[in-house]
């Protein structure tokens, strides 16, 4: 297995976070972003390296008080399987544990990955009236994808809503390596 670090992303590290997720845009398995896009969430992300060199990168998005969602996981075709994903998803998890969230939500292709790391697949809604009101006031595109509105129904097909209950993860969530 390969040696992996993860850390908080940098300005520096859009440019290298787009050429990992460009491909899987392409391939239509994450959603495209504008560049801005993503410096105005630099701060959700975290980035994977391997020997200095981001080869992966991911983001906790904050949407209720006890609920983030995993988002924009991607890793360099070259360090798949090796363990950076790995390494993301588990400091991923415990930056969303360091600032009270209690569960995790996922959209992915990549159910055995996911399902790996604690998360499992849901129907339904995941929170009550109350909350979803709420939340059909946001105009994040994820949010909308964690309720299942029809209209994003076109950007989510074959993918699967995940959730991870962080309580279920007994020794599991550590600390991030910063």
């Amino acid at each position: 297995m390969t040696d992996y670090t993860t850390r908080p992303a940098r300005t520096s590290d859009v440019r290298a976070i787009r050429d990992i997720v460009a491909p899987l845009v392409s391939a239509g398995r994450l959603v495209a972003k504008a560049a801005v896009e993503y410096y105005e969430g630099l701060q959700q992300f975290r980035v994977v390296e391997n020997d200095g060199v981001v080869v992966g990168c991911g983001a906790v998005h904050v949407i209720w008080d006890d609920l983030a969602e995993v988002r924009t996981i991607a890793v360099a075709p070259e360090h798949l399987g090796r363990g950076a994903g790995h390494a993301l998803i588990t400091d991923l998890l415990a930056d969303a544990v360091a600032i009270g969230v209690k569960r995790v939500f996922c959209l992915t292709f990549e159910t055995e990955f996911f399902g790996r790391h604690g998360f499992v697949p849901i129907e339904g809604q995941a929170v009550t009236r109350e909350v979803y009101a709420e939340l059909l006031r946001s105009y994040d595109e994820g949010v909308a994808e964690f309720l299942d509105l029809e209209r994003v129904k076109p950007n989510t097909l074959g993918n699967t809503r995940m959730l991870c209950v962080l309580a279920d993860l007994p020794g599991r969530v550590v600390q991030p390596t910063r």
